[in-house]
């Protein structure tokens, strides 16, 4: 394996070579276009409604239940899946009942930072790509 690598150079991206400048722009650009669009995103929670009006306190029985049971008995599996169910329900539950929003901002910044997310991961795909063969094809082209 490091025989392998004896000829790898730092600019070696991917297993390709060539393309570091293009991965860390890339990367750079993706992350800030990411961050910015992400910012303009606001999520709102809304009143608990599984089953009707204001139903939260009946989804606490099963958790409550189970840490009651591995109080009295930490083995119990009964009290483990009861304790786990009932937590995983709550968390659904508040996971269900949120809004997302795209806050209002202007055409110009959302092209920005869609430009930026979309330019940034096509520069890393194509930081992949071997740089080194293309090259020997541009100058063999001259000749």
């Amino acid at each position: 394996m490091l025989s392998a690598m004896a000829d790898r150079s730092l600019s070696d991206v991917g297993g390709t070579p060539g393309g570091l400048g293009q991965f860390l722009m890339g990367l750079v650009m993706s992350c800030v276009g990411g961050y910015l669009l992400s910012n303009q995103v606001s999520v709102v929670g809304s009143y608990w409604s599984f089953w009707g009006g204001n139903s939260f306190g009946i989804t606490l029985v099963p958790m409550l239940f189970g840490v009651a049971i591995l109080f009295f008995n930490g083995k119990s599996r009964i009290g483990w899946f009861l304790a786990i169910a009932g937590a995983l329900f709550i968390l659904a539950g508040v996971i269900a009942n949120m809004h997302i929003y795209f806050r209002p901002t202007s055409l110009f910044n959302t092209l920005v930072m869609l430009i930026l997310l979309v330019g940034g991961i096509g520069l890393v795909a194509r930081s992949v790509q071997s740089h080194n063969a293309k090259a020997a094809e541009a100058t063999q082209g001259k000749d």
